[in-house]
């Protein structure tokens, strides 16, 4: 894990600068004092408490009402007759177009085209007047500040201004006054900066010894960057995923503040963040965007790497503007950040029996994925994904595969094979000769996949497999069997006894199309 450099001595004259905003800022008109909430569950897994500071509950699910209602209190009645603008990724838009609601005054809000729908529809059902424009954060703010010249608006920076800073800072006042016992970190999300920024300056003016430790992804680690070089970098890209942290470049004075008050960071990846929604949601039922499930994801990181036991550390979750479309994507991730699922390429015999010897090796593991199509005379490539408790369980999978001369490939961390090949293993063959297609449903429960295989009828080649666990309470086969001609009457028999609903997909035109 990276280590910055030490806090420079300006930290603590850093720090009470900002102590009298912080404690004289208004935020109360449109924010709430969220809850800070035990993660009962993650709590023990981890043996340490974590507790969640609810910033996702607020009116627009984000903190950042707190730093925008701040800043525009404090102008001048003049600019706020002009109306104000502002760049923002959506959760910043969402809080300057509520206070500008609450304050009565226009507001011009440029957003990302990236940006989620459903910030955007937020922002226009608030009243907010939506731009949208480029790719990143960045790109709307060069826009956002074009408009601003040209209409005489304000601009209301979402991080990089003392105001906002402040506002964000309130997040700290309440989490010190909820918590007044031990407390030894405090996980924050980075994105220009401003809710660190206000964090780090409050806790190191009233509890120094408490740890401030951001949290980056690993496609948008700018503040980190910018820290171990020793001024701001700019990124000439950034990763998308957790949009509410995509910032090619931090703020100048949120690096100021950061680099003096800062203590750790920690960098995470897309799976990481995917099973940190997913445990919160088993501690709260609610569903965090992935920036606000940053913090979360590097508490368990940050456990697994210092193995500390009986710590205090709080995450913010900052953030639930979440597109429900994303959810499939997530859960899915989730299975390899929570390093529940492993992945195999095995190459077996392409001979009667073989692939039923493979499936006995897999025991009584659940299957979450199984997909083949014939495609060699000699050999057969399986594409496999199996349940497992612990990575290295993997490994140890793989070998035993090995053992029985299966040659295997563990793809466990093979971003292609995550990402795309998983949907792509099939096509056309020439050797599926008598092929005839069929969809099974059967009951989801342990080792039901594998009695599907044992009934399956020994003397039809398997030439097309493809499974895969949805989590519902069926599970979904499709089958291609080779039935040679004249055992039409052995077919439709073994169907009868099978006792699973089915449907031939034979004459279908997407399989004629695509594998025939």
């Amino acid at each position: 894990m990276p280590t910055p450099p030490a806090p420079r001595p300006a930290g603590a004259r850093i720090a009470a600068a900002y102590l009298k905003k912080i404690l004289t800022a208004r935020v109360y008109d449109v924010a709430r004092e969220t809850a800070l909430a035990p993660a009962k569950n993650l709590s023990r897994r981890l043996g340490n408490q974590v507790l969640l500071k609810r910033e996702d509950q607020q009116p627009v699910f984000s903190f950042k009402l707190r730093g925008a209602y701040n800043k525009m209190a404090h102008l001048a009645p003049e600019a706020l007759q002009r109306g104000v603008i502002c760049a923002s990724a959506g959760n910043h838009a969402q809080g300057v177009a509520l206070s500008a609601k609450k304050l009565g005054c226009r507001a011009v809000v440029v957003m990302p085209v990236t940006t989620p729908k459903l910030k955007v529809d937020a922002v226009a059902a608030l009243g907010g007047e939506v731009v949208l424009h480029g790719d990143s954060y960045s790109d709307a703010h060069g826009h956002a500040v074009q408009l601003q010249q040209q209409q005489g608006l304000t601009f209301v920076h979402p991080f990089d201004d003392p105001d906002v800073i402040a506002g964000q800072g309130t997040v700290a006042m309440e989490i010190l006054r909820q918590h007044q016992g031990p407390l030894d970190a405090v996980f924050v999300a980075i994105g220009g900066g401003g809710l660190i920024s206000g964090v780090a300056a409050y806790i190191k003016a009233v509890r120094p010894e408490v740890r401030v430790i951001g949290v980056q992804t690993a496609d948008s680690d700018a503040m980190l960057r910018s820290v171990k070089a020793g001024r701001r970098v700019t990124l000439s890209d950034v990763g998308l995923f957790s949009d509410g942290t995509a910032v090619k470049l931090v703020g100048e004075e949120t690096f100021r503040v950061a680099r003096a008050l800062v203590d750790d960071y920690v960098v995470v990846d897309t799976d990481a963040v995917c099973a940190a929604i997913k445990d919160v949601f088993q501690d709260t039922r609610s569903i965090l965007e992935p920036a606000g499930a940053l913090g979360v994801a590097a508490i368990k990181q940050y456990v697994e790497t210092h193995k500390p036991k009986g710590k205090t550390f709080v995450a913010i979750t900052c953030g639930a503007n979440m597109n429900f479309d994303r959810l499939r994507f997530v859960a899915e991730r989730a299975e390899f950040g929570e390093q529940r699922e492993a992945l195999f390429a095995v190459t077996i015999p392409e001979e009667r029996g073989s692939f039923k010897r493979f499936c006995e090796l897999i025991g009584p593991r659940a299957v979450t994925e199984f997909n083949y199509r014939i495609s060699d005379a000699q050999v057969a490539h399986v594409f496999v994904g199996v349940a497992i408790a612990r990575r290295d369980e993997a490994d140890r999978i793989a070998r035993n595969f090995e053992r029985h001369r299966f040659a295997t490939v563990n793809l466990t961390d093979d971003e292609l094979a995550k990402e795309h090949v998983r949907h792509m293993v099939g096509g056309r063959s020439e050797l599926a000769q008598d092929e005839r297609l069929f969809r099974f449903e059967f009951p989801e429960r342990p080792g039901a996949l594998m009695r599907f295989l044992a009934a399956l009828h020994p003397g039809w080649n398997i030439s097309l497999f493809h499974y895969r666990n949805q989590g519902a309470d069926y599970g979904r086969i499709l089958v291609g069997m080779q039935v040679p001609a004249g055992e039409e009457a052995g077919l439709r028999e073994f169907l009868r006894t099978l006792a699973y609903p089915w449907v031939e997909e034979t004459r279908n035109p997407v399989y004629q199309l695509f594998l025939r």
